[in-house]
């Protein structure tokens, strides 16, 4: 297959979904294919063309950044219909106490990714049927272990389920 174009737009606040979003593009390039990292952070530009597009935001209360959520309206439908969007989030581990964890989980399992997805999904355009998660340590973060691994392959299993 001809190598693939793609683009990565990323919003983040400590840092952690941005290197999600770095190691999502060091795997991709590892691999022969172009990619290009949008910092929604630093500005909001449109993403052009491409095969495919990842989309990702920290959840910050149960919800994606107003940026990443700007940028999924501003898709332009006609370029991306019929071509892949990845949606992706980081958000606090949860506890291992099953008490607090059940309390917690109201402010992460519809977080930033679902939401991101569920969008992406209303504009009529095609979704990536699994959500990228990754959690970071308390708040702020850093990630937890493995996080950067578990992105890579991640990215390299997404490659694989297009490329078929």
């Amino acid at each position: 297959m001809l190598d693939l174009k793609g683009i990565i737009a990323v919003d983040s606040y400590f840092g952690n979904t941005l290197r999600i979003a770095e190691a999502f593009a060091e795997q991709i390039r590892f691999e022969g294919h172009d990619v290009k990292l949008i910092n929604l952070h630093e500005k909001l530009e449109a993403p052009g063309e491409g095969d495919f597009i990842f989309i990702g935001s920290p959840t910050r209360i149960k919800r994606m950044t107003k940026k990443a959520k700007k940028f999924v309206k501003k898709l332009d439908v006609s370029v991306w219909k019929g071509k892949p969007i990845v949606a992706f989030d980081t958000v606090s581990a949860l506890p291992t106490d099953p008490v607090e964890r059940e309390k917690a989980k109201k402010w992460t399992e519809d977080g930033a990714g679902p939401k991101l997805q569920r969008m992406i999904k209303e504009r009529g355009l095609d979704a990536y049927p699994e959500v990228l998660r990754y959690d970071v340590k308390d708040m702020k973060g850093p990630l937890v272990d493995g996080s950067i691994e578990a992105a890579k392959k991640q990215a390299h299993d997404f490659l694989a389920s297009i490329k078929r």
